[in-house]
């Protein structure tokens, strides 16, 4: 048994983080009777001179509606470099990591992450050092479980957001874009667009062309509909043409949705608007399912650590919370099927994800 484990968020923020936080100090001093140890601003906090919090019950008092995370979060820095505009990790000061580790008594990691985040976690696991991660991202693109934590709160922003744009788009009769995030997936995309009503939803996994998206919008300009709703996921791309960048060097996506407004205008004529729906997505605090999935999580991986565990990911698969190795969690990315049945129940109710070949579909 540990007797001091430490725990780190990495990464971009995610509604969420402080109840898992939350679940694993109080699981881990009382189910286990171990201490913890706080690591802030990811794994740069064991870098140089150690930025580290101790964690007790009383400091995680409160923190479960909480958003954001109470020990900071990096996705930039000595563990994640950018050459060329394309991050990478490089050769890790992991020796130097260690060392650090040893001098604060912590036995054990558990690490709230993304694939990159993980893709460093693993890398520890390979030089022996117990550790188990925690998956997160409001993108649901991590492989090997169902759900991340902070994608159900996501889903629920932009769909609220869906919401409160068809209502102004049918008293002005426009074409309303709103631009999602969700990086090279439309994970948050498809969801709220069939939450939210949305006619058009377009998807990094479904190139989209033009000519079909007007299509679209004088279908529902002849049955009656004079206003069109298009929920667009940051990384949707045009056929034959790359995703979008408003900062390349950083390599941050943006820019279809306004690209899109200005597109739809010009060869429809129909007035046209485009809401960037950015970082209240990360923002703010959790809903019910994403403390709930937290919660679980945490505790989780707690237990997994104390059973003997390392190198796993927690993961739920059937509603069940179990353990997969963290190499195949960060294996590859989870895109959306396009013929998976969310898409498939979108065309059946008549949204349209303005495929070249669509009308043939």
């Amino acid at each position: 048994m540990y007797k001091q484990i430490g725990i780190l968020t990495g990464g971009g923020d995610a509604p969420g983080l402080n109840a898992v936080i939350r679940a694993v100090v109080r699981t881990a001093i009382g189910e286990f009777g171990m201490k913890c140890v706080g690591i802030e601003d990811s794994f740069e906090g064991i870098l140089g001179e150690p930025q580290v919090t101790k964690l007790t019950m009383k400091s995680v008092s409160g923190i479960l509606p909480r958003g954001g995370t109470i020990l900071g979060t990096r996705n930039r820095g000595n563990f994640v470099k950018l050459i060329d505009g394309k991050p990478f990790i490089p050769d890790l000061p992991i020796d130097e990591a260690l060392e650090n580790l040893a001098k604060l008594e912590i036995e054990a990691l558990i690490v709230l992450g993304g694939e990159g985040t993980l893709a460093i976690a693993e890398q520890f696991h390979r030089r022996g050092f117990p550790i188990i991660g925690v998956p997160k991202t409001i993108d649901n693109d991590l492989a090997a479980t169902e759900l991340t934590f902070g994608f159900m709160t996501a889903i629920d922003i932009a769909t609220e957001a869906l919401d409160r744009l068809h209502t102004t788009a049918a008293s002005h009769d426009r074409v309303m874009i709103l631009e999602v995030m969700g990086r090279h997936t439309g994970w948050i995309a498809l969801h709220a667009g069939l939450a939210g009503s949305a006619d058009i939803i377009l998807i990094p996994e479904i190139p989209f062309s033009f000519d079909s998206v007007v299509r679209k919008v004088r279908e529902r300009e002849k049955s009656g509909s004079r206003f069109t709703n298009i929920v667009v996921a940051e990384g949707a791309k045009e056929v034959g043409k790359s995703e979008f960048y408003k900062d390349p060097n950083a390599m941050r996506l943006g820019g279809v949705g306004s690209y899109i407004r200005e597109k739809v205008e010009e060869m429809t004529g129909k007035e046209s608007r485009c809401v960037v729906l950015g970082h209240l997505q990360r923002g703010g605090s959790p809903n019910a399912f994403d403390r709930m999935l937290g919660t679980n999580f945490g505790a989780c991986a707690v237990r997994a650590l104390a059973n003997g565990q390392t190198g796993k990911m927690v993961a739920l698969k059937a509603a069940e919370v179990v353990t997969v190795p963290l190499a195949d969690a960060v294996l590859n990315l989870k895109t959306v099927m396009v013929d998976g049945q969310l898409v498939r129940t979108a065309r059946d109710i008549g949204i349209s994800f303005a495929a070249p070949n669509e009308s043939k579909l």
